[in-house]
């Protein structure tokens, strides 16, 4: 279960396929085309509830009230929510439903960058999770570490393989012939001069994704032999005003991206400034297509990157930061190809699908066996 059904579009692929030959796989979010995405690729029947990612007292009680019954109707062995919205209302509804085991992964925390009353509201959402859930799974240590230091729950935090919940399909993210092609159509029709150096972009366009600083290294970087790819859309609040005129030197992906691998190939480069991430997957997805990263110092990113040997990684929220790892890239080619290969490196041995699949089917077999051996006694 996730707020919306990008979450599980993202988070999930392959995922409910690979558990629906071992169990009855059901996925909950808002309605949305990514929830009907999920339901014909994962072949998994879903149940769509709406939620509201933001603090709405009426539209979480209906979500709340809607969830307990959908649970005590389906009578579900486990529930394994992620995203801080779905996690508050799927423990809290599992809880009053009597689940027996109740999941919930972090993967991303929003207290540490909130202020003043937002940020309290939000660790209590996330006691609150953490008090009605049996398990709790942290995307990583860099998330993990937080909870621990914020004093949110006293209960074992259990960090799956390396971190990632979903994993990369490193055979089909490379560089293959056919990528090779669509790339170089994606190139052509961006009107991208062959030997110019491009940097891309992927995710939502929202401020924490650190949209304002990317846009303004962008501006302070005027050179010919430099491209940006915005690949992504907006959600809520629309954040396209903030970008700069119209040049030809930036070039925006028309909405959402549904398979990035040719976007990732038409690059030299990625780029991600968040100001948070839990773990995130396009990191590992443009290092299994060999490209280097430059990320901001936050959990996940950097779990992944090591400065200056598959990507750089720079301080959150500084765009002159960010301008200057990316003129590192553009200047030193033979660098910027080194990292590369030490990027799909790092992904082969630590972020193979398979491997982060194997190690959440092996913890439901643990969970599931303490269940009934609780019960026997």
């Amino acid at each position: 279960m996730s707020t919306v059904g990008m979450s599980l579009d993202i988070f999930c692929r392959d995922t409910l396929r690979e558990l629906s030959a071992d169990y009855e796989v059901i996925a909950i979010s808002t309605p949305d085309s990514h929830l009907d995405n999920v339901a014909r690729r994962e072949e998994v029947r879903t149940i769509p509830v709406a939620m509201k990612r933001e603090i709405s007292p009426v539209s979480d009680y209906l979500a709340l009230i809607k969830l307990t019954r959908i649970l005590r109707r389906e009578r579900p062995l486990i529930i394994h929510t992620m995203t801080p919205k779905a996690g508050l209302l799927g423990m809290m509804a599992a809880k009053l439903a009597k689940v027996p085991l109740r999941v919930h992964t972090f993967t991303g925390l929003l207290f540490p960058t909130a202020k003043g009353l937002r940020r309290r509201l939000l660790r209590l959402t996330d006691r609150l999770t953490c008090a009605c859930a049996t398990h709790i799974i942290p995307e990583g240590e860099g998330v993990k570490s937080d909870l621990i230091k914020a004093r949110i729950t006293s209960k074992p935090l259990h960090v799956l393989g390396n971190g990632n919940v979903r994993g990369v399909d490193t055979v089909s993210f490379d560089l293959t012939p056919e990528i090779r092609e669509k790339a170089s159509g994606i190139r052509e029709r961006l009107a991208i001069p062959e030997g110019t150096k491009v940097g891309i972009f992927i995710g939502r366009f929202v401020t924490d994704k650190g949209l304002h600083e990317l846009i303004e290294a962008f501006r302070n970087i005027d050179r010919q032999d430099f491209h940006l790819i915005l690949a992504g859309e907006s959600e809520g609040q629309n954040e396209l005003p903030l970008l700069p005129e119209k040049t030809d030197r930036l070039h925006l992906s028309e909405g959402w991206v549904e398979d990035v691998r040719p976007w990732l190939a038409a690059a030299d480069f990625h780029i991600l400034p968040s100001y948070r991430e839990g773990f995130p997957n396009t990191v590992l997805e443009a290092g299994a297509m060999g490209l280097p990263s430059i990320v901001t110092d936050v959990n996940g990113s950097r779990e992944i990157i090591s400065d200056g040997v598959n990507g750089f990684v720079i301080p959150p929220q500084s765009s002159d930061a960010l301008r200057t790892a990316i003129e590192k890239m553009i200047d030193n080619p033979p660098l910027m190809r080194e990292m590369g290969v030490k990027a799909r490196a790092n992904v082969v041995e630590k972020f193979r699908r398979e491997y982060v699949s194997d190690c959440l089917k092996e913890y439901y077999r643990q969970i599931i066996g303490t269940l009934k051996t609780n019960t026997k006694r």
